[in-house]
């Protein structure tokens, strides 16, 4: 498996044809969860380099469906894995736990081992680190932009709303991020009593 020309390929692609308007998945969210998600690893005792180097190559292609299409982009991502991976040494059975990690990914996230467990929470770490206000408004962009919200919906609802019921898999993301994810809580529901108000 050659991570390091796979991992060029899709930077490269995700970097040239994104459009601008993917103002949260971009190339830098790609790149972020990637490097969260080996830090996870490396916390929860992960040291096979297969291992390490699927969940890696899962990290990189996780939203390269968004290339095609906006909907059900995981498993357009996983078609591409399955078509461009061949080409960089991956064998049927590596791409096949490639995909298992990436369909894990689809929102509510569905981990069923700790290299997808990992991936979830790399996904979404932001909801518990230090920039969340500023990561969540590019998403809020994006979803404007392509119509999967209406600008009347309740964001600060909806975000209060997805908070709650998200939670962390490993036990790396629940000790380090989980407190700053209520303080995100009480301080959007205080916001919203505020408006009310």
């Amino acid at each position: 498996m050659n991570l390091a020309l796979a991992r060029t390929y899709i930077l490269e692609r995700l970097t040239k044809e994104l459009s601008p308007a993917f103002s949260y998945h971009h190339v830098n969210h790609t790149r972020s969860v990637a490097k969260r998600a080996q830090e996870v690893a490396s916390s929860e005792g992960i040291s096979d380099e297969e291992s390490l180097i699927l969940l890696a190559t899962a990290c990189y292609f996780h939203d390269a469906g968004f290339l095609i299409s906006y909907d059900n982009h995981e498993d357009v991502s996983c078609q591409i894995a399955e078509e461009i991976l061949p080409n960089y040494g991956y064998n049927a059975a590596q791409i096949s736990i490639i995909k298992n990690l990436i369909k894990a990914t689809k929102i509510p996230q569905s981990p069923d081992n700790l290299l997808a467990k990992i991936l979830c929470d790399a996904d979404l770490d932001y909801l518990g680190g230090a920039n969340y206000y500023a990561i969540v408004e590019t998403l809020h962009q994006e979803l404007l932009h392509f119509e999967r919200l209406d600008s009347k919906q309740n964001w600060t609802q909806i975000q209060i709303d997805f908070l709650e019921k998200h939670s962390y898999f490993t036990s790396t993301n629940q000790k380090e991020r989980t407190e700053e994810k209520n303080r995100r809580i009480e301080e959007l529901r205080l916001s919203q009593d505020t408006s009310k108000g």
